[in-house]
């Protein structure tokens, strides 16, 4: 069993091909810290008239769970499973983001 954090090397930059890794488990959406980069995003889309929120917090968030998620599958010849551990993830918004392969899910309570 190996833990890494969003963001982190581990979680972004390894490669663990075949069954060197059966299994991701995301825990929360990957929301960026607030600061004040984060903040200038969000004002930039907000003026735009767009979400300047998911721009800001979002959109790199999921796109961490992503990343994370991807060190499962490296390969056609790869398998395993992806457990996101988070209501918010069944919400419309976060669905949405999800790729097509992670769409075929079955919610355990």
């Amino acid at each position: 069993m190996g833990f890494a954090v969003l963001g982190g090397v581990f979680s972004e930059g390894v490669d663990l091909r075949g069954n060197r890794l059966n299994g991701v488990a995301v825990i929360g959406i990957g929301l960026a810290p607030r600061n004040f980069e984060r903040e200038l995003i969000k004002s930039y889309f907000s003026n735009r008239g767009r979400n300047g929120y998911d721009y800001a917090y979002v959109f790199p968030g999921m796109n961490k769970v992503l990343q994370a998620g991807g060190r499962l599958i490296r390969s056609e010849h790869d398998y395993g499973v992806i457990q996101l551990i988070d209501d918010r993830f069944l919400s419309r918004k976060y669905v949405n983001l999800l790729p097509e392969e992670w769409k075929d899910y079955k919610i355990i309570n």
